[in-house]
């Protein structure tokens, strides 16, 4: 109960503090607002202290309740989520020269938790650490080649994030962050854009720079190295055409860290091929397609979930979305997608489980990549065959509702996943997933959403793991 009291007054101040200052920063930019006060001032010298340097702070409360998530069983013990994420970042970019600058960004995210039970029942402090650091050079060597080496984002850099977007998929969104040296050659007069990446990405997060009151914090689950070869063409009217070849190698951690489950870590030498188009036929119509195979050698699970001999790899992944604008008074509009990832057929010796590299993430729904968890380990959201169909619109200037329903399915059954979670050999059929969110902009500095999902099982998932699961979530996010 006295947890509850913190958690609950925890949240009133923040959300207390936080319309606060949007007030503030609404009155000071409305168009009758008094001259510019001490707390705007303070924050204009904040952000441009000198010519040289530029600072921001950013700051994200969210509350999270779940139900059923993980084993889709009622009667677990840990079958309730109910906690707290509270996040803020501060940001620098230090300008060296006229095409040189230096990013930082320290963030420091900490939880309060009321269930499961397994959890700490008081303040998780955790750590801070630099999820940014990076320099950045433009014209390199006279041409029109920019490079950006060291600690960096990758968010939605290819694409819709399909294969590269989060290196730090055990920290949840705290991080999302890779290791890299990225090199982007634009090559304007062919209307073409060449992108080099390496990739030397670590378990845990001091591999490079030392935390804040070290937490000895999984971030990915094997210590990567990879090679990224994009290449983006816009030659063609309304069509961008793209190509990419990507080399990822995963080795399990020497040492123990903490909250990371053996079975989580599998040795893998992976070669995807893939490319994609995408373009705007017709007036109100857009759409995206695109698809990748991958070779190599990934290792197996054997019968006490610890890595096994490796096995030859061959999978095969596609994803496709088609969207119709009205262009009405209410911007409705209409997609249709579909995805598939292939599974690995246990009556074969090799593995067919199509890897989603660096893309671990919710790109679709934030309850089902923990029920996939303990499925395909690290919400891999393979194994999948999936039909999507969606509506967005704004009733108000400030709202933006979307609604989604999607359909799914495995791509194969009778595979030994997690002891956690049992399924039907006789079914594929996976179930039903609707998703709603309703995102509200208060004004420039602060926005927020709510995030509903419901999942109805369907007859893949065994009598002891067929129960209805339940995600909402509340989320403020300001920027200073």
């Amino acid at each position: 109960m006295r947890q509850r009291a913190v958690t609950l007054a925890t949240m009133v101040g923040v959300v207390v503090l936080t319309f606060g200052l949007w007030a503030q920063a609404a009155e000071t930019e409305s168009p009758t607002a008094a001259p510019p006060n001490a707390w705007t001032e303070f924050w204009n010298t904040f952000h441009h202290p000198n010519p040289y340097l530029e600072m921001g702070l950013d700051h994200r409360f969210r509350t999270i309740y779940a139900e059923n998530i993980d084993t889709l069983n009622k009667e677990s013990v840990d079958n309730r989520y109910d906690f707290q994420r509270y996040r803020t970042r501060w940001w620098t970019k230090w300008i060296l020269d006229e095409d040189v600058s230096f990013h930082t960004r320290l963030a420091w995210e900490f939880r309060t938790w009321d269930d499961p039970p397994k959890k700490p029942q008081d303040v998780d402090f955790d750590e801070a650490l630099f999820d940014n650091f990076y320099v950045n050079v433009n014209n390199l060597f006279g041409l029109p080649l920019s490079a950006r080496i060291g600690r960096q984002d990758m968010l939605m850099a290819y694409g819709v994030g399909w294969l590269v977007m989060d290196g730090t998929p055990l920290d949840g969104s705290r991080t999302f962050f890779l290791d890299a040296a990225r090199f982007t050659y634009d090559w304007t007069e062919k209307n073409t854009k060449v992108d080099f990446v390496y990739i030397d990405h670590g378990v845990e997060s001091d591999r490079w720079l030392e935390p804040i009151s070290d937490e000895n914090r999984a971030l990915t689950p094997a210590d990567e190295r990879g090679l990224i070869l994009y290449l983006t063409n816009k030659s063609l009217a309304k069509t961008q055409l793209e190509g990419f070849f990507m080399y990822k190698n995963d080795n399990p951690p020497d040492s123990t860290v903490e909250e990371m489950p053996a079975f989580w870590t599998r040795k893998a030498e992976i070669l995807t091929f893939g490319g994609a188009i995408s373009g705007t036929p017709a007036e109100r119509w857009k759409y995206r397609v695109e698809g990748a195979i991958q070779t190599g050698e990934k290792s197996d699970i054997t019968s006490d979930y610890s890595a096994g001999e490796m096995q030859d790899l061959e999978a095969y992944g596609a994803l496709a979305n088609l969207e119709y604008s009205f262009q009405d008074k209410l911007e409705n509009s209409l997609h249709i997608g579909g995805e598939y990832a292939s599974g690995d057929d246990p009556d074969t010796d090799d593995n067919e489980q199509f890897d989603l590299l660096w893309a671990k993430w919710p790109r679709w729904s934030e309850l089902f990549i923990y029920t996939y968890t303990q499925e395909t380990m690290i919400a891999d959201s393979t194994n999948l065959i999936r039909l999507n169909v969606g509506h967005k619109f704004r009733p108000h200037k400030n709202w933006q509702i979307s609604t989604d329903y999607h359909a799914l399915w495995a791509d194969e059954t009778g595979v030994p996943w997690s002891p956690g979670l049992t399924l039907d050999d006789d079914s594929n059929f996976r179930g039903h997933l609707i998703t709603c969110w309703a995102n509200y902009t208060f004004g420039k500095q602060l926005k927020g959403h709510l995030l509903g999902e419901y999942f109805f099982p369907g007859d893949y998932y065994a009598s002891a793991n067929d129960d209805e699961a339940l995600w909402l979530r509340f989320n403020l996010e300001y920027t200073f």
